[in-house]
């Protein structure tokens, strides 16, 4: 089996991990994601945080958007424009949303559009993850062509990348493509893990 198809049954077989959770399992992650996620300095401080509408069983932040706006920080909803192009618009609880053509929603009339790179912090969905900070998406390529800058730079800087994901998504290692965009942190429903504290063989460094 070739190394996309490897990765097309992972995806496969960790999404149906993902819609088989009970709504109280749902509702236990999202706790432990949030208590996760408060670790984080960023997440309490950042003005621009950038996050997802969770869709096929993806960790939900139902319980991490909300402080946001009790800090007076901004929430924003990832926008797919014309040539693939991702943007992000603001967005509060209660304002219209529509699918756009993969079913996900977005805003429906966005305020404004900012730029990848316009971005304090940014809540990644993955498929799976392994503690280098390396991830599997939905094989569409959005986020590491909107964050490729980031390549470019010394890590971490902003936006800060942080994945989200269950622990059952872990893997030891996901082979890394030229084009990838390695995640700084990834907070899951148990832990918040630092990707920059792990060398290359995944271990953690000194």
């Amino acid at each position: 089996m070739d190394v996309n198809a490897q990765r097309r049954e992972l995806r496969r077989g960790l999404a149906e991990q993902r819609r088989a959770l009970t709504p109280a399992q749902r509702i236990a992650a999202a706790q432990g994601l949030r208590r996760s996620l408060e670790q984080l300095p960023e997440y309490l401080t950042d003005a621009r945080v950038a996050g997802y509408w969770a869709c096929d069983g993806e960790l939900p932040l139902n319980l991490v958007i909300p402080p946001l706006a009790t800090r007076g920080q901004q929430f924003l909803l990832p926008v797919i424009g014309p040539n693939h192009q991702l943007r992000f618009a603001p967005w509060q609880s209660g304002e219209d949303v529509q699918p756009n053509r993969y079913g996900i929603p977005e805003p429906t009339h966005p305020r404004e559009l900012l730029e990848p790179f316009q971005l304090d912090l940014v809540l990644v969905p993955l498929t799976a993850f392994d503690r280098r900070g390396n991830r599997l998406g939905t094989g569409g390529g959005y986020y590491d062509r909107a964050f490729a800058f980031l390549n470019e730079q010394v890590r971490p800087t902003e936006p800060l990348l942080v994945g989200i994901a269950y622990a059952f998504q872990e893997l030891p290692e996901i082979g890394d493509e030229p084009w990838d965009v390695p995640l700084d942190f990834i907070a899951t429903d148990q832990e918040l893990i630092d990707c920059h504290a792990n060398g290359k063989d995944g271990e953690a460094q000194a």
